[in-house]
């Protein structure tokens, strides 16, 4: 076994044991900041992990059977994403395999067949309209990012041709963010969607005091709420690592960079949640592709027509 597939394994593994831990303590820290934003003490750091161990300890309760095996099927391709991410693979993978969790959530809300979930999983469908072009249009914009660079080393006699896989985005000279200023804004626009914060939480609320019913994990009890929450860490840590993926190269350096940029949008989507109110889903999807088609889109064209400048 060459020494790159033990990287990969080492990160995979690291990954899924590591990731929950990491998400419950972001978890944590969101519940702490929020609180004192509004003034409060807040619960310890490490509450979310006792919310979940005693989900575990309650009796579960569901309607069908369907239901916890579509919910471990959110958990796992959810997990399977964020593999891939952090193992250096495909791109479009790693957004596809979580546009495939997101479906088996609708799916197991949906298996309630309850009025609270039915309004939840179509706001759910809403979401998705909003954020799956943004994802697909990251994915492109680092191929053409790095294809900009493949230009750059090409002057230097160097090969390198554009890639979607993650192990060639890092192995860079200059930082992705450099060509995508606009698909980092809009990235950062629909994290705030993916964190089901305000003003964007329609489909179920990130904090409990936000709403009575929580929509679509409203039949969700016991265990399977539980694998919910553990899967918003999983892949809370994964849209994070995307964030980071804009600042990091082949130099060392960068990752300090990378890790200040995530603390900083972590810091700014907490901000948001707590000085903005619940919007209506139209206004939620204009904004959002509004958003997609001024910074995103304005930001493919300039890569699409950056390489021929370069050439000339």
């Amino acid at each position: 076994m060459q020494k790159a597939d033990i990287i990969k394994i080492v990160s995979i593994l690291a990954f899924i044991v590591l990731a929950p831990v990491l998400g419950g303590l972001l978890e944590g820290i969101d519940r702490k900041i929020s609180a004192r934003m509004q003034r409060r003490v807040g619960p310890k750091i490490t509450q979310p992990f006792y919310d979940v161990l005693k989900l575990f300890n309650k009796e579960y309760i569901s309607v069908n059977k369907k239901q916890l095996f579509l919910l471990l099927s959110h958990i796992f391709f959810v997990v399977f994403a964020g593999g891939l991410f952090f193992g250096g693979y495909d791109m479009l993978m790693v957004f596809l395999s979580l546009s495939t969790a997101s479906i088996f959530m609708i799916l197991a809300a949906s298996s309630t067949h309850t009025a609270y979930t039915g309004v939840g999983t179509v706001r759910e469908l809403v979401q998705m309209m909003c954020c799956e072009p943004a994802e697909l249009l990251v994915a492109v914009g680092f191929y053409l990012a790095s294809a900009v660079g493949g230009i750059h080393y090409a002057s230097l006699g160097l090969a390198n041709d554009p890639s979607f896989m993650v192990k060639d985005l890092i192995n860079v000279d200059k930082p992705a963010i450099m060509y995508m200023p606009g698909f980092f804004i809009a990235f950062v626009f629909i994290l705030t969607i993916k964190f089901r914060k305000s003003p964007f939480d329609l489909s179920t609320s990130h904090h409990a005091h936000q709403e009575v019913v929580k929509g679509l994990t409203a039949e969700f009890s016991g265990g399977a709420y539980a694998i919910t929450e553990i899967a918003e860490w999983y892949e809370e840590v994964m849209l994070l690592g995307v964030v980071a993926l804009f600042f990091v190269t082949n130099n060392p350096i960068s990752y300090i960079w990378a890790a200040l940029a995530v603390i900083i949008v972590f810091f700014l989507e907490i901000l948001i949640d707590n000085t903005s109110a619940r919007v209506k889903w139209d206004l939620m999807f204009k904004a959002s592709w509004g958003v997609i088609l001024a910074c995103a889109g304005t930001n493919l064209l300039v890569l699409e027509i950056l390489p021929q400048v370069l050439r000339h």
